[in-house]
């Protein structure tokens, strides 16, 4: 398979990438707009074409009126109102489709030309299945605010959220093996341990805020560094089993989140500290200030968003941060996993022939 080849499957990947950030920002901002459950029916073909006629927007907003979110939360809400809650859902659920006919459409297109590497194939099928179970999910957690109370379930959220990251990093990982050079052997080094506890860290933190996203628990101890006053929290152990508590409660679940989010940070400023003292770490130093810098950039989102009582604008750009430092560190454990001592860059210098898979 030729390196133009690789190329091209791997640019490809990368616009899948792009176009799975932006729905996890649109997704932030349908949730920060409380536009999520405006859609009450689950249409994957006809839902494609919005309602045009005043009929039809009549139609949609008498189904919008049985929901528990219209008879508990928002029923003095007019049509011209609804309309503005359903665009930002509409938006997001239309922009699911695109991606999964831009991913689709060139799969098949590389498969049948013979451009796609066989160990390849099992992966990309995987990444497409994946994002039809994604769409599901969506719907799943849906349901749960459609009954009873209006307030979707903060697990099937916080999966919802997992799920998209996980497709999110398979493609940006394999994307990064079809652009780059490097040996035919990874090396596992203390180096690249480091950067891929980061960016485990990373990971469990943004988990961590899928839950503060399902509670809403933003919204309360707006208050940094101390909660209520008190450094940990009153009523932190109040649920019964102990492990609700992590999930469920307000106070553990904002304190949980707050703390992951500063040792992640404490964790990557050390990484690049050791990066910047160590001349035998030079060629890594550009990527590691990246993830400082962005690492930074979080931490100063997240408190923000918090002491302002989390406006829209501070709150998606919260979300869509948190994936660029999730791309950094990534890209940092690729580099210092399959680049180590090759003298090779991403998409740069000397191509070197290996075998099938990109991962």
């Amino acid at each position: 398979m030729s390196l133009s080849t690789d190329r091209a499957v791997g640019v490809w990947l990368l616009v899948c990438c792009f176009l799975v950030f932006a729905m996890v920002v649109l997704g932030g901002v349908t949730r920060l707009t409380g536009s999520g459950l405006s859609m009450v029916r689950w249409a994957p073909l006809s839902g494609a074409i919005p309602p045009i006629t005043d009929a039809a927007w009549k139609a949609e907003f008498s189904h919008y009126q049985q929901s528990p979110e219209f008879q508990k939360v928002n029923y003095q809400m007019t049509v011209t109102e609804f309309k503005t809650i359903f665009y930002v859902e509409y938006f997001h659920r239309l922009l699911g489709r695109a991606i999964g006919l831009v991913f689709l459409i060139p799969f098949l297109v590389f498969l049948w030309r013979g451009r796609i590497r066989r160990a390849l194939i099992p992966k990309l099928s995987l990444m497409f299945v994946l994002g039809g179970l994604q769409g599901l999910l969506g719907w799943y957690m849906v349901k749960s605010g459609l009954v009873d109370v209006p307030r979707v379930s903060p697990y099937r959220l916080t999966a919802h959220l997992i799920v998209a990251v996980a497709i999110y990093a398979y493609l940006f990982w394999t994307a990064l093996g079809l652009l780059s050079e490097r040996p035919r052997h990874s090396t596992v080094s203390p180096l690249s341990r480091g950067a891929i506890g980061i960016t485990a860290m990373i990971v469990v933190t943004i988990v961590s805020g899928g839950f503060v996203a399902g509670l809403k628990a933003g919204h309360a101890f707006n208050t940094f560094p101390l909660m209520g006053g008190q450094w940990i929290p009153s009523g932190y152990w109040v649920a019964e089993p102990f492990w609700r508590n992590l999930f469920e409660t307000i106070p553990a679940v904002q304190f949980n989140h707050r703390w992951l989010a500063i040792t992640t940070f404490v964790l990557v400023l050390l990484f690049a500290l050791r990066a910047w003292r160590d001349d035998a770490l030079r060629m890594y130093r550009a990527a590691v200030g990246v993830l400082a810098m962005l690492a930074l950039i979080q931490v100063s989102l997240g408190i923000s968003t918090l002491v302002l009582h989390v406006p829209v604008v501070l709150a998606a750009a919260h979300q869509g941060a948190a994936l660029a430092l999730l791309t950094a560190a990534l890209y940092l454990a690729f580099i210092t996993r399959h680049l180590a001592g090759a003298g090779a860059s991403v998409a740069g210098g000397p191509h070197v022939n290996r075998p099938g898979s990109a991962g």
